[in-house]
């Protein structure tokens, strides 16, 4: 995922004055963006402005953005309705979570990996180690295991002040894009790699050199030997970035990144001023843009693969168990680390390791091995034409 370093100053006079700034800048470009269905609301509307961390146009994060706004406006049958900007229009994306708290803009659309800079917990709440959890259980953590209440004291920490709610459980994010097929750990030792977050000192640890860069240099990056390997997040954002024109060799399945899920904070005071429905619906229209967008992305990410292997001749591997086990043996010395160092980190792993051992103790268990009924109809998963 796309990771900016740079992060706002604490409250103060200065900040308050810059935000006035930024928005008055932004005024004229969110205004040639506004998503088309504002321009048809009602004279009684409520409308709210949103900024996603994503671009416009051949964007697949930010289309699902605007399924969530569709679906709010659906279901309020036009009364509230959220005017979604692209990243930049109004602020940056490192400044997304200040700019909602302070009102600058009422909503934002990114992952809590993007505020990591603020505190490494944010990546515990999408980003962090998996215990045998996909994205579908950490969010089940987050709403029934006490996950909610960890991160909404942890947005106290670095001084947000919003509502979140989540949705889209992405599959887990491939290992990424390389100039051979690896299977060992000798063969990405040292090598140049990018990733954000948690994920850095995980495959730090394991021996590889990270460069974090944003989402639109990946692929500059690797064609001028800057990095030799890199991960965005699925087939769709990586083939629309171009790494197929970069690289032949793509490697699916990683633990770096094995579950993260999009966050969307409401400023505290707006969301508040809105009538109990129309807080519920955004609450509610959450819930159901998780489940469209989920499956939004297994058909949209399925047939990009496709794409790949068959227009691009890309190669495509299952990332190798030795691989994989090297990054385990990453995660336990980093959340090793961190838990020794901060105890509020500790609470919120021991909560989420106290959730994984008893709900996927029945979930692996219950779940029969639905790669044997795939090879039983198509053959070899790794031999598989699409």
């Amino acid at each position: 995922m796309i990771k900016e370093k740079k992060s706002l100053k604490n409250s103060t006079s200065s900040r308050r004055k810059f935000f006035k700034t930024a928005a008055k800048a932004g005024a004229v470009a969110a205004a040639t963006v506004a998503m088309p269905n504002i321009a048809t609301a009602g004279s009684h509307a409520k409308v709210l402005k949103m900024q996603a961390a994503w671009p416009s146009g051949a964007n697949i994060f930010f289309e699902m953005a605007g399924d969530y706004c569709n679906m709010v406006k659906e279901m309020s049958g036009g009364s509230l309705q959220i005017d979604l900007q692209p990243v930049g229009a109004v602020v940056k994306t490192s400044e997304i979570g200040q700019a909602v708290s302070s009102g600058v803009v009422d909503m934002g659309h990114w992952v809590t990996a993007y505020w990591y800079g603020k505190n490494a917990a944010a990546s515990l709440f999408g980003t962090g180690p998996s215990y045998g959890m996909s994205s579908q259980e950490v969010m089940g953590w987050m709403e029934y295991g006490g996950g909610r209440k960890l991160y909404d004291e942890t947005l106290a920490k670095v001084g947000f002040d919003y509502i979140g709610f989540f949705h889209m459980p992405m599959p887990a994010q491939p290992f990424g894009w390389f100039k051979k097929n690896v299977t060992k750990v000798s063969d990405v030792k040292g090598m140049k790699y990018r990733t954000v977050g948690l994920a850095t000192n995980v495959l730090t640890a394991m021996g590889m050199v990270v460069r974090q860069l944003p989402g639109g240099e990946i692929q500059p990056a690797m064609k001028t030997g800057l990095i030799e390997a890199a991960e965005f997040n699925n087939p769709t954002s990586d083939s629309q970035f171009g790494m197929q024109d970069v690289s032949k060799h793509y490697h699916l399945g990683s633990f770096h990144q094995s579950q993260e899920m999009f966050e969307i904070p409401v400023n505290k005071k707006t969301y508040n001023s809105l009538s109990p429905a129309h807080q519920a619906i955004l609450k509610n229209a959450a819930y159901a843009a998780n489940s469209d967008n989920y499956f939004k992305a297994l058909v949209r990410y399925s047939a990009d693969l496709a794409k790949l292997m068959n227009e691009h001749k890309v190669n495509v591997y299952q990332t190798s168990d030795e691989i994989l086990a090297e990054q385990l043996k990453g995660w336990d010395k980093v959340i090793g680390d961190f838990n020794k160092k901060d105890p509020f980190f500790k609470k919120i792993v021991d909560s989420q390791k106290a959730y994984a051992k008893r709900v996927m103790k029945y979930l692996l268990m219950n779940q029969p091995n639905y790669k044997l009924a795939y090879e039983n109809e198509f053959g070899p998963i790794g031999k598989v034409k699409l």
